[in-house]
Formats: structure tokens, C-alpha cells, sequence
């Protein structure tokens, strides 16, 4: 009975094997093709993330080379040659940069340009926007009307924003300019009470409100 049971063992195994390299060959091509797709999934991401570290490093070094140009017109013109990055975060540095060195050219109308370019850019972050936008405004000053200039800057001076202060005071500025001097008392007054005010922001505040006739509320 041993011998038999052992041979029943040793063809029973026999099958086994010949069910599974069976099976092997007509579903072994799926497991291949999965280590295929790991080993090179794995290889796409560090390629991937080596192609974005040398684009990054390539975007940064070719910044710096700009702002070594010796003048302001020349570091302008070597900015503005970079072209629009497609990384987002990459050209809003380029833009930002751009602009500050046209304004430092004396050249207004082409940093108002490069800022409202920035501004109206969808996939740069909300804050860069606004940010882009209130320089823009600023730069602009008189050439654009206060009622305008107000109209945009409400889009900013809202709550959350980073900026909302800063645009206030320009809204108060651009109400003095309009004649709306009691509406501009009542915005100064809204930043002086702010919370969140820095010293300079409530020492400039303080000096307008003064110079308009308004009483400062007690601290």
C-alpha cells in the first residue's frame, strides 16, 4: 500500500506541475507585463522628476544671468528674452522680475503691461494675481480714472485676501482724488481699525486722516 500511495503521490504531483507550467505559458505573459509596468512606471516618475529638477535649475540659472546686466534698461531687455516659462511658477518670478526692472528703466507703460499680463494668467496662484494686479494699478495712478481704478481694486479688498489692506488704502486715495472725501475718511478709518494693519500701513492711514479733517479713534 506505501508503494502505491507513493506513486499515487508522485503522478498526482506530476499533474500539478503540468496544470501549473500550463497555466504559465497562458497567463504567465500578465505577470511579465506587470514587473514591465512597475519597474518602468517607477523609471518614468524619477525621470520625470530629474527632467523638472534640470528644467528648474535651467530656469534659475538663466534669471540670474539677467539680472547681471549692468543696467537697468539692459536687465529689462535680457528678462523680457527668457520668453513666457510654461511652468507657472516659474513665470510669474520671470514677469515679476521683468516688470520690477522695466519700472526701474523708467519704462511704466511696459511694467503696467507685463503686471496685467500676470494678473489676468489663470494658472498662476490667486495671491500672485492680485499682487500683479494692485502693482499694475498703482503704476497706473492718475492716467486711470477713480472710479476705475476703485472697480478693480474691489476685487482685491476682499476678505482673505493678502493684499486687501493695501488695496483699501489705494480705494481711499482714488475717493480723495474723486471728491468722495467723507467715504474715503470711512475706508481709512476701516484699516486703521483693522487687526490685522501693520505700523506703516496705520502710521500712512493716520497721517491721511488727519490731513482730511477726520479724528483718529482711540487706541
Amino acid at each position: 500500500m506505501s508503494n502505491q500511495d507513493s506513486f499515487i503521490d508522485e503522478v498526482t504531483e506530476e499533474v500539478r506541475r503540468d496544470k501549473l507550467y500550463a497555466m504559465y505559458k497562458k497567463y504567465g505573459w500578465i505577470a511579465i507585463l506587470a514587473v514591465v509596468l512597475l519597474v518602468g512606471g517607477a523609471a518614468l516618475n524619477e525621470w520625470r522628476k530629474a527632467s523638472a529638477r534640470a528644467e528648474a535649475e535651467a530656469a534659475g540659472d538663466a534669471i540670474v544671468a539677467a539680472l547681471q546686466a549692468e543696467t537697468e534698461e539692459g536687465r529689462a531687455a535680457a528678462l523680457a528674452e527668457l520668453g513666457s516659462p510654461e511652468d507657472a511658477g516659474h513665470r510669474a518670478v520671470t514677469v515679476l522680475l521683468q516688470a520690477g526692472a522695466q519700472v526701474e528703466a523708467g519704462d511704466v507703460q511696459a511694467a503696467v503691461a507685463s503686471y496685467d499680463q500676470l494678473a489676468a494668467d489663470q494658472d498662476v496662484p490667486a495671491n500672485i494675481r492680485d499682487l500683479a494686479a494692485l502693482k499694475s494699478i498703482i503704476l497706473s495712478g492718475a492716467e486711470t480714472a477713480p472710479a476705475d481704478r476703485i472697480s478693480r481694486l474691489d476685487t482685491i479688498a476682499v476678505p482673505g485676501s493678502p493684499y486687501r489692506l493695501l488695496a483699501l488704502e489705494q480705494i481711499a486715495l482714488a475717493e480723495i482724488e474723486g471728491g468722495q472725501v467723507e467715504q474715503a475718511l470711512e475706508t481709512l478709518q476701516r484699516i486703521a481699525a483693522d487687526a490685522a494693519v501693520t505700523q506703516d500701513l496705520r502710521r500712512r492711514v493716520s497721517q491721511l486722516i488727519v490731513a482730511l479733517g477726520g479724528e483718529l479713534a482711540a487706541s
